[in-house]
């Protein structure tokens, strides 16, 4: 009598809270995901059955990417920002530069004033003001250390700004 490992697997559902709760933590740091509201609404793949993005009350938080990664949406990042603990996953620029970010155009490392120590290169962050508001979404091209060491060059690429979505 043989038990296959995918029958084992089939046996052992994981709640799709919690395993977005663990990805989130996984992507972010331990606890990040504290912040997140208990009504969470996923969508799943037809053909895959997989959990392609979750939202909260009709507003989308993020969406899984094939590579591991979370592709946060602003109001994601703010939800995330509840817990403190996601401030590692945020980049401050200057003062002169948030208009031009939270109309969507890119971050250059000249321009950041203070960078959280979890921003890796290819991971989502979220740019945030000196008030600790989520001004954009992007895509980090450095590592924290980097961006703080050169002064050449784009630190993130910016994928949506906070006056891209208001119409």
């Amino acid at each position: 009598m043989s038990i296959s490992i995918l029958s084992i697997v089939k046996a052992l559902p994981l709640n799709p809270k919690e395993k977005i709760c663990y990805h989130i933590d996984a992507v972010f740091g331990m606890g990040v995901s504290e912040g997140l509201s208990e009504n969470l609404q996923f969508q799943y793949s037809r053909r895959t059955g997989r959990i392609k993005n979750f939202s909260i009350g009709n507003q989308l938080v993020a969406t899984l990417r094939t590579d591991g990664g979370l592709a946060l949406t602003i109001f994601g990042a703010k939800e995330l920002f509840k817990d403190k603990r996601f401030r590692q996953n945020c980049i401050i620029p200057s003062e002169e530069a948030v208009p031009f970010i939270s109309n969507g155009r890119s971050l250059f490392c000249k321009n950041v004033e203070w960078c959280g120590s979890n921003v890796k290169a290819g991971s989502d962050v979220a740019v945030i003001d000196k008030n600790d508001r989520v001004i954009a979404i992007g895509r980090a091209l450095f590592g924290s250390k980097l961006i703080m060491k050169y002064h050449n060059g784009v630190a993130v690429k910016i994928r949506e700004g906070i006056k891209s979505t208001v119409k």
